[in-house]
């Protein structure tokens, strides 16, 4: 993992206002009613639903919602038709973003993100022009408070996953993407739940600032996207100081 862990990010999540929680929630709605648009309201059938509901879940969107949004995307015959565009960019001091989004207006999206880049010191590249400096890979997280690592590694291990990461808050597992869902559910089986479960781009050199006013402008960048309704995940490699 290059030593990037996601803990800040997911300390970030848990500390979400009210209104940003409920735009997340709303952000993980339009992933599920487009994967059910796609490949039906059936768990057992659609293994893309299996994993965003368990995704909804870690990041606490209650049952009667995700139950609702299903059942409402599984009954719409038309509706807005959302596509999933990824987009690459420098930030400040050439960190590198990737950028995933789920719109229904490209134009829109894609004229929202280069002002944020814009604005922040950076750019928005080309396809291709960041990707080769990240991994897509199945990232599980785990609490590591009340839980042995030894432990947690067997488990993970026999579960498939291919690498096993601890930082003394969260224990991270590594997957083939393709293997998330099956990993994660025999994790599950074994009692274990997520802070986060999702396919991600892992970054495999990081970049750091220096400068105090361009990693405020890395920041702003971060909290302009993640803001954006369009915006589903943002990965970086920039090597960010743990916050206290």
């Amino acid at each position: 993992m290059s030593g990037h862990s996601k803990w800040s990010t997911i300390k970030r999540k848990k500390e979400k206002t009210d209104q940003q929680r409920a735009k997340v929630f709303t952000k993980i709605g339009r992933e599920l009613a487009m994967v059910v648009k796609a490949g039906g309201p059936n768990v057992n059938e659609n293994s893309k639903l299996k994993d965003v509901i368990a995704k909804a879940k870690a990041a606490n969107v209650p049952n009667d919602n995700i139950e609702r949004i299903i059942k409402k995307a599984a009954g719409e015959t038309g509706g807005n038709n959302y596509e999933e565009i990824v987009y690459e960019g420098y930030g400040p001091c050439g960190v590198a973003v990737v950028v995933e989004t789920l719109t229904d207006n490209r134009n829109r999206t894609a004229g929202d993100l280069r002002h944020f880049f814009d604005k922040c010191g950076g750019n928005l590249g080309q396809s291709g022009s960041v990707m080769f400096l990240f991994s897509r890979k199945g990232q599980i997280v785990i609490e590591a408070e009340g839980r042995e690592e030894e432990a947690v590694m067997e488990a993970a291990l026999e579960a498939g996953a291919e690498d096993f990461n601890f930082d003394g808050d969260v224990f991270e597992i590594v997957t083939d993407p393709n293997e998330l869902g099956r990993v994660r559910e025999a994790l599950e089986a074994k009692g274990y739940d997520f802070l986060s479960a999702e396919v991600a781009y892992v970054p495999s050199t990081m970049a750091s600032i220096e400068d105090p006013q361009m990693a405020e402008k890395m920041e702003k960048l971060i909290e302009m996207l993640e803001d954006d309704d369009d915006v589903q995940g943002i990965w970086h490699n920039w090597d960010a100081p743990d916050e206290e």
